[in-house]
């Protein structure tokens, strides 16, 4: 025991270089975030007269509140609609062996190394086309169409290492596809789910790329864009938007805090299965 604890004691100091690399940034943005616009000193120096004005000033200027609102809905909607499809479309997938299942993961797996901005100009025309532009709508036909293959590679993976048993004797007592997926096979997708529902409910709630170009009206802006606006080239207001930074990571922080126990498990049984 003394000999496999001293080899491991190279673990310990990794493990708090790690912290410490992860634990920098918010240290940083809780110092700016309640730093007064006057203070001009360091980054890494805590303000000895720290203020809530940047929160006050990017609740009220910044139209954070009215941001996260759109943001919430297009991550909710997003998700569900990319877990329930998702499942649904893996559930063939991985039960038929066939060379048109083959093709179908393969097309799938293919989207997933298509660059976004490299078609955003025939997107946008599209949406325009299709009066999708400053609508939820519009942004989360986006990013289920993004987020999607993700989803259908982890559900696929998961539900092959499903015994095919149930199937079968869900067959014998006269229960159809829909029937076994749904009373059968989707309550033993509980850690994949919540791996999906963690990975693409933060690629939504973060998506700057596509909220830049089809939410353009003040009042359709996502929190990401939002943020952005403390930025301009006339001024920047880099408190305030810390102090916005810091509000809109909690819900994240909240979301994996949650689901931890179950995006450990889904994560490494999509993996290996």
């Amino acid at each position: 025991m003394k000999r496999e604890t001293k080899q491991n004691l190279w673990r310990y100091p990794v493990l708090l270089l790690i912290l410490f690399i992860y634990l920098v940034p918010i240290y940083i943005l809780v110092g700016i975030s309640f730093k007064p616009q006057s203070d001009l000193s360091s980054y890494w120096h805590i303000s000895s007269m720290p203020t809530w004005d940047n929160f006050i000033y990017a609740l009220n200027k910044g139209h954070i509140i009215n941001s996260m609102k759109n943001s919430l809905i297009i991550t909710v909607f997003s998700v569900v609609l990319i877990v329930l499809i998702g499942s649904l479309t893996s559930y063939p997938l991985a039960r038929r062996k066939s060379k048109y299942t083959f093709l179908m993961r393969n097309f799938s797996l293919g989207i997933m190394m298509v660059p976004p901005l490299s078609i955003l100009v025939p997107l946008y025309s599209t949406l325009v086309d299709y009066s999708l532009i400053n609508t939820y709508r519009g942004l989360i036909l986006t990013l289920l169409t993004f987020e999607l293959p993700m989803s259908i590679f982890m559900f696929t993976n998961f539900i092959k290492a499903i015994p095919t048993a149930l199937d079968e004797a869900a067959q014998i007592d006269g229960a159809g596809p829909a029937r076994t997926f749904f009373q059968i096979i989707l309550p033993q997708l509980k850690p994949v789910t919540a791996s999906v529902i963690i990975l693409t409910g933060i690629q939504c709630w973060n998506d700057y790329q596509f909220s830049l170009y089809i939410m353009q009206k003040t009042a359709m802006k996502t929190i990401t864009v939002a943020i952005s606006s403390f930025f301009s080239q006339e001024s920047s207001n880099l408190n305030a938007a810390a102090a916005a930074s810091l509000v809109v990571i909690f819900p994240v922080i909240i979301l994996f805090l949650a689901l931890q126990k179950y995006f450990i498990k889904g994560m490494v049984d999509s993996a290996i299965k």
